[in-house]
């Protein structure tokens, strides 16, 4: 169960600079809110249906996956889209690389020369300059998701496991409310193409196209060991497949990936 969090403080659109979103969402903005997920998850179970998108100009309990906390300083982009039933339980997990697309093509609209320095990591990263710049978070109740996106606009933590950037540093001042209004039409967009699941084929190859490390040596972090090889592909349910040294190709559902040199090396 979530834990008891005291309601934050709404504020306007009309102060907040974000607007109503394409596809029939409503957008509800908060000023300061423990996480945007807790809150959209919350909703859905006292009878919320969405589609919904929270955003918060900070967080004070936002986290990232296997419990990690999300950094949220003003000035970033926190967004949380609430969808209920978006598709068949076994594909709502490629909700992610929908996500992940939806948010480089925004990035792409509103800074179109940061286009050629951006790639996504697997499974739900995306990266400047082979720097994280947004994390997303992907969680579910029933048949209630909740689709969470942190965008680093302005701010990015130091001293993280993988180097973290901003769209400021990599040369590009976006504010968070032009991010989110790009965002929101990108992913009505991104969940057409996805459609519910059956599109994936073509989610997956658009993806690929973007993504970081592709033919190259990898190492995958998992909770009990790690593994080295080449990123060879992302199977149907977009999983990663790893070809190892000894041409063994193991398939990771989740994990941390960093890029390897050759062989053996650690990330820089």
């Amino acid at each position: 169960m979530l834990p008891r969090r005291r309601r934050s403080r709404y504020f306007s659109e009309m102060d907040s600079g974000f607007t109503a979103a394409p596809g029939g969402a409503r957008v509800v903005t908060f000023d300061v809110i423990g996480s945007t997920n807790a809150e959209a998850l919350a909703r859905a179970r006292g009878g919320e249906r969405g589609p919904l998108w929270l955003v918060a100009k900070r967080q004070t309990g936002g986290r990232g996956r296997r419990g990690r906390t999300w950094v949220s300083e003003p000035g970033n982009l926190y967004a949380t889209l609430l969808l209920t039933d978006p598709s068949p339980p076994d594909r709502a997990a490629s909700l992610s690389f929908v996500a992940a697309l939806a948010v480089h093509d925004a990035i792409v609209d509103v800074a179109p020369l940061l286009g050629p320095r951006l790639a996504l990591k697997w499974p739900n990263d995306v990266l400047c300059a082979g720097a994280k710049c947004c994390g997303i978070l992907l969680e579910g109740e029933g048949d209630a998701v909740a689709l969470g996106i942190g965008v680093n606009c302005a701010h990015h933590p130091a001293d993280t496991p993988y180097p973290a950037t901003d769209l400021a540093a990599a040369g590009a001042p976006v504010a968070a409310e032009a991010l989110f209004a790009a965002l929101a039409r990108s992913a009505t967009l991104r969940l057409a193409q996805w459609d519910r699941g059956a599109g994936f084929a073509s989610i997956r190859a658009d993806w690929l196209k973007r993504a970081e490390g592709l033919g190259r040596p990898i190492r995958v972090r998992l909770p009990e060991r790690e593994l080295t090889g080449i990123f060879e592909a992302l199977d149907e349910a977009g999983r990663l497949v790893l070809r190892r040294a000894d041409g063994v190709a193991d398939t990771v559902t989740a994990g941390d990936v960093f890029p390897l040199q050759a062989f053996g090396t650690e990330p820089a």
